[in-house]
């Protein structure tokens, strides 16, 4: 078993290099000992987001359906044939993940299957699913089991969690319209989207950020140095996005260079020393 699932797990950590190197470097700084169960978490959430995102031309529904049946069906029986799966459940009866995070993730993809726009009351639903969670996921991993830490330091997870993913909702927001047809922000008209508008997201975002960050500097020593890393990087790109007009980035995905990111790591681990 040993061996089964440590290939399960490098099957994980193949599809998070593949899929994330700013994810993946700042796992890399986890201590060893959180590396693999955080490749288990990423490689669920991933392919549960490919299916809504890419399989196009099959019966998303029915793969997201029977997504969710097998994944209940292996933390049950604590076995699974996909190694995604398997890494996962090995992680989520390891931590005792709560199994309401889990199904509270999976509504959210299933969100993207039905809604095209959102309005307040369902952003905030698909924000504290589809990324809340799983800073609550991986908080449970970084406290191992310490639930009184894990109390502690839930406000601020969520926090940072909403925040990377309103990034992203920025980064992607060409992609998401032009090609999904979807608009996130609530009571936001894209083909009138104004600097005005941009800021007072930008400006939500800061604050989610400011909160999360306060989280990042409690967390044990071992998880601290990877979370602030992945910090750094999305707040480059939310840097870049502000510096960036509206009008630009619905015609552009903003981008961080490998170099660039490069340089960032080394940067965030000498600050790190200093403010961690």
């Amino acid at each position: 078993m040993k061996l089964y699932n440590n290939t399960c797990f490098e099957c994980s950590k193949l599809i998070t290099n593949k899929y994330s190197t700013s994810f993946s470097q700042g796992i890399n700084a986890f201590d060893r000992s959180l590396r693999y169960p955080i490749y288990g978490i990423y490689g669920f959430v991933r392919y549960a987001d490919e299916i809504v995102d890419t399989f196009h031309g099959y019966d998303q529904q029915q793969l997201i359906g029977d997504f969710k049946e097998q994944t209940f069906k292996a933390i049950e029986q604590r076995i699974g044939l996909n190694p995604v799966l398997q890494s996962f459940q090995l992680v989520v009866n390891e931590y005792e993940i709560d199994h309401k995070l889990i199904h509270d993730f999976l509504k959210s993809m299933e969100m993207d299957l039905e809604r095209k726009t959102f309005d307040g009351r369902e952003y905030k639903a698909y924000i504290y699913g589809s990324a809340e969670v799983i800073g609550l996921m991986c908080l449970r991993v970084f406290c191992k089991n310490d639930n009184a830490l894990y109390t502690q330091l839930m406000p601020s997870a969520r926090k940072l969690g909403a925040a990377l993913q309103k990034i992203n909702f920025l980064r992607d927001i060409k992609a998401d319209y032009q090609e999904r047809g979807r608009i996130y922000f609530p009571d936001t008209d894209l083909d009138n989207f104004s600097d005005q508008v941009k800021k007072q997201i930008e400006a939500d975002i800061e604050k989610d950020l400011a909160e999360g960050f306060n989280g990042i500097r409690k967390l044990p020593k071992g998880a601290r140095l990877g979370v602030y890393i992945a910090y750094t990087y999305y707040r480059q790109v939310l840097k870049k996005i502000s510096k960036t007009p509206a009008n630009v980035i619905l015609r552009k995905r903003i981008r961080i260079s490998d170099v660039a990111k490069s340089v960032l790591f080394f940067k965030a681990v000498l600050k790190a020393k200093l403010i961690l």
